[in-house]
């Protein structure tokens, strides 16, 4: 069994590679078969109930409309047994030149090092903006 602090290390891990510039690095360390929510009603919220389904339909759609990458900054870390909330800063450009700036709170639940259930939560209201610029 894998413990609460080695799980809060390969979300840090993970998060390092993607801050250098490697956001797949993150997206690694969901399980093939993760259950991921994306709470509210824009376009790319719902349930994805695997890795590939999720990086489809929700990552490459935000994907085509940010010039770049959105970086993340740890806000914090809580980890307790399997869960693990993670809290950060996403910033990035909107492909129209627009700042984005979003704060996720990211609960997820841990099995053998890997995430089996996330939920995220983020500000859906610049996600609404953001979905309606045209995909690049």
């Amino acid at each position: 069994m894998v413990s609460a602090e080695q799980n809060r290390k390969i979300v840090e891990d993970a998060v390092a590679k993607w801050q250098l510039g490697n956001p797949e690095a993150f997206y690694q360390i969901l399980d093939e078969n993760v259950n991921w929510t994306v709470i509210g009603t824009t376009e790319v919220s719902g349930t994805y109930t695997s890795r590939q389904d999720f990086i489809d339909d929700a990552v490459r759609k935000i994907g085509k409309r940010i010039d770049g990458q959105v970086t993340p900054k740890i806000v914090d870390i809580i980890t307790e047994g399997d869960r693990l909330v993670f809290r950060w800063d996403g910033s990035g450009k909107m492909a129209d030149g627009t700042p984005y700036h979003n704060r996720y709170s990211w609960a997820m639940t841990f099995k053998d090092g890997k995430v089996v259930e996330g939920t995220a939560y983020l500000d859906t209201a610049l996600v609404d903006r953001l979905m309606e610029l045209p995909s690049g």
